[in-house]
């Protein structure tokens, strides 16, 4: 037997830019509330693989927690797309089976990832879109989104003036507004069993157009987890992914390979193959771990029992 870990993110992206944002516009976004935030919902993650919940639920309440903490792209802290709302996608992986469930473009629910989790455990189907999936959210009692909150609006305004002023025109920041935000949360799980769990979360890319789909909820690109060798969960610019299918790529990689050594294969191939910078945690059955990315910065957290490490610049392989 081994030891429960759980790993967890918040985002890569460009988080010096979110910082300066929160700053100027009084958010109360700073390095250290963003790895208490990290750190808190991997601890939350491990205590319920501590009291023998599956690994997928662990993860999910992980992220859970990230959705609630209003500081991340997800969930409560959600960004706002080009029809001036919110449009969240979420999914869950367990490694038994393998089974998956993920929602797209939903607009109704608090917290998207338990939709996820709803859809992989009480319904034949894998992924389930927009205004259906919001019926079924609301039919089982999920807690309603209160629509785009003051992270959204702050960080919307300042990002386009400030890359308005970087690149040259309101259009091309508008443009490029989705490479400065870190996005999606995520988490990895691993029960003192090996087995594996996974779940993610995003609003997915700012002033994207409605409808809009990222990798998030796409098995293979944004999240993978198979017992036997482990689970991923990546972010970063999605349509990059959605092209290079990294998750999977990372989880076939720790066949022969570290979590850290798979992973940073993974995000070098998505750079020859598209150019795209991402993240990505990961997590054997054996318990180790790591967060690799080539965007600027990755708020990451591992929690173990009596033990719990975060970071934020600076990648983590153990």
């Amino acid at each position: 037997m081994g030891v429960p870990v759980v790993v967890v993110h918040g985002g890569a992206g460009r988080w010096s830019l979110v910082f300066r944002a929160a700053e100027r516009g009084g958010l109360g976004i700073s390095e250290s509330s963003v790895r208490l935030a990290v750190e808190d919902a991997a601890k939350s993650g491990l205590e319920v693989l501590l009291d023998g919940g599956s690994p997928v639920r662990a993860a999910a309440e992980a992220v859970r927690r990230l959705e609630d903490s209003g500081l991340f792209n997800a969930g409560l802290g959600s960004s706002i797309d080009a029809a001036g709302g919110i449009s969240m996608d979420a999914g869950v992986m367990s490694g038994e089976g393998p089974r998956a469930g993920a929602v797209v473009a939903v607009r109704r629910p608090r917290n998207p990832v338990l939709l996820a989790l709803y859809v992989m455990m009480e319904t034949p189907h894998v992924i389930m879109c927009c205004e259906w999936a919001d019926t079924i959210s609301a039919r089982i009692g999920l807690d309603p989104h209160p629509g785009p909150g003051k992270r959204a609006l702050t960080l919307r305004k300042f990002l386009l003036e400030e890359l308005r002023d970087e690149y040259g025109s309101l259009l091309e920041a508008a443009k490029r507004l989705g490479l400065a935000l870190g996005d999606t949360v995520g988490a990895v799980a691993v029960d003192g069993e090996g087995r594996v769990g996974v779940a993610v979360s995003t609003g997915g890319t700012s002033l994207k157009l409605p409808g809009r789909v990222g990798d998030s909820p796409v098995p293979g690109a944004g999240f993978y987890a198979l017992n036997g060798l482990g689970g991923a969960v990546v972010t970063g610019k999605g349509e990059h992914a959605l092209l290079s299918l990294p998750a999977l790529r990372a989880v076939e990689g720790m066949r022969s390979a570290s979590p850290g050594v798979a992973g940073r294969l993974a995000l070098d191939h998505v750079r020859r193959l598209t150019g795209g910078r991402l993240g990505m945690i990961l997590a054997s059955p054996a318990g180790r771990v790591a967060a690799v990315f080539t965007t600027e910065a990755m708020p990451w957290a591992v929690a173990r029992p009596g033990k719990t490490v975060s970071g934020l610049w600076e990648p983590y392989d153990e």
